[in-house]
């Protein structure tokens, strides 16, 4: 059907006249009165009695009318759902507990009318660099590695601490920090982490700096279980970025501890594909950047990972 003659069609119908709605659509009233006749042989129905005072609906174009606003509503709201600037800026965060989640919550709040739509791939960056180059999403969250995707544009944006999340009998449980170095021959559950990712092949590499006992093996019930095994647990501990979201009863008495000399740090980038025009992926860009304080010189990064330039601290923590 043809969405401009049922757009002329209501128009006609609301202004009571083929001349005024002429005037409405900036079209001439000869206009008006082909599309009308070529919706009224489209549905095989007269919809308008000409008279003397203008058009007026008939029986069938009466019954037509709410359909007819039906379907132009329905084509807006599918115009809205594509077209950059009036859609939601989809934006994978990966995992909702992850520290991307939590700076996206922070820009939605500094900007609550900008529409988003928030989507976790739970995949690595070259899967996420595919559906950026398709157009599924319009940015996503990842470490990135020293290479460059064409068409694609990124900007480091979080470098994230590790914590040691322990139970309360747990050797370190009392520590106030710890080193990689102290964490050598403990046990660090991971359940299900591949190395078929960029975080799998970052937790290789740090469990290879600092002779690391990283445990990804057994059926995977998700963190719930994890936190559960950590509390009930004299030996079992995991890694945690300082910005995650965790939550577990108070009875699991879990405590984070952060790791320092080196720190540990995972870098994320912020990626967009450069062609993207939708404006509120400007602001996200800028807001993320605005945030963003190069690691200090001790920390450990894995090597595939550029070290940015220092930047001076800003004003308000991340």
């Amino acid at each position: 059907m043809d969405l401009d003659a049922v757009r002329t069609f209501v128009t006609a119908a609301d202004a009571g006249q083929f001349q005024e709605a002429a005037a409405q659509l900036s079209i001439t009233q000869q206009a008006v009165s082909k599309r009308i006749a070529a919706l009224e042989r489209d549905l095989e129905v007269r919809l308008f009695t000409r008279t003397a005072r203008g058009a007026r609906l008939t029986v069938d174009g009466q019954a037509f009318l709410p359909h007819a606003r039906e379907l132009l509503r329905v084509a807006d709201r599918a115009d809205a759902s594509v077209r950059p600037g009036r859609r939601a800026l989809r934006v994978d965060v990966v995992n909702r507990r992850i520290a991307p989640a939590v700076l996206l919550q922070e820009f939605y709040r500094s900007y609550p009318m900008c529409s988003l739509d928030v989507v976790t791939l739970a995949a690595g960056v070259d899967a996420a660099v595919a559906e950026l180059v398709a157009g599924a999403i319009d940015a996503t969250f990842h470490a990135v590695p020293d290479e460059e995707w064409d068409g694609i544009e990124s900007i480091r944006v979080i470098d994230e601490p590790h914590e040691l999340l322990v139970g309360p009998r747990h050797p370190f449980a009392a520590r106030a920090s710890v080193t990689p170095r102290d964490l050598a021959g403990h046990r660090i559950r991971m359940p299900g982490l591949s190395t078929a990712t960029e975080w799998g092949v970052y937790y290789e590499e740090l469990a290879a700096a600092f002779a690391l006992t990283i445990d990804p093996g057994g059926p995977i019930f998700g963190n719930e279980a994890l936190l559960a095994e950590i509390a009930g647990s004299p030996d079992v501990a995991t890694l945690v970025g300082a910005g995650s979201w965790y939550m577990w009863p108070d009875a699991y008495d879990l405590r984070r501890i952060p790791i320092l000399d080196p720190a540990p740090v995972y870098p994320m980038s912020l990626l967009w594909r450069r062609t993207n025009p939708h404006p509120a992926l400007a602001q996200l860009r800028a807001f993320a950047a605005d945030r963003y304080t190069a690691p200090a010189p001790d920390v450990w990064l894995p090597s595939w990972v550029r070290r940015p330039a220092a930047t001076p601290a800003r004003s308000r923590p991340r």
